[in-house]
């Protein structure tokens, strides 16, 4: 497969294809005209990044869980493991996503939004109690 063909199957752009090779999450074959030559493997690891990605895992925990993919050894509990301090980090960006929005929340509600120039959210932002 070319790599338009490894990108419509595997839903990633070609670009995003490109960079997983050059960090060496991917190894494609290359042909002897120096193009691309995807392997069904090839779209499979792609696909799994792809989902991966998609669940916030970064580029380095990608390469962890494809390592442990590929490791037919691994145990489930290192996989957990993982798993587990993404979720972790999830929920603490959440926590502070929400804080964020009640602040924000608070200064938009305090705003009056008229004609007048006196602006609580600006005064808010200006004066640091719209930071966490």
């Amino acid at each position: 497969m070319n790599i338009k063909d490894v990108a419509d199957r595997s839903g990633l752009p070609a670009k995003t294809i490109r960079y997983y090779e050059e960090i060496g999450l991917i190894r494609p074959l290359r042909g002897a005209n120096g193009y691309r030559a995807f392997r069904e493997s090839d779209l499979h690891k792609l696909a799994f990044l792809g989902r991966a990605r998609g669940l916030g895992f970064t580029i380095e925990e990608c390469r962890k869980l494809l390592a442990l993919y590929e490791d037919r050894d691994r145990a489930s509990a290192d996989v957990k493991a993982l798993a587990e301090r993404h979720l972790q980090d999830m929920e603490v960006k959440i926590a502070e996503l929400r804080a964020m929005q009640a602040t924000l929340r608070d200064l938009v509600a305090s705003c009056a939004g008229d004609q007048r120039p006196d602006c609580p959210i600006l005064t808010g932002l200006a004066s640091g109690k719209a930071c966490h």
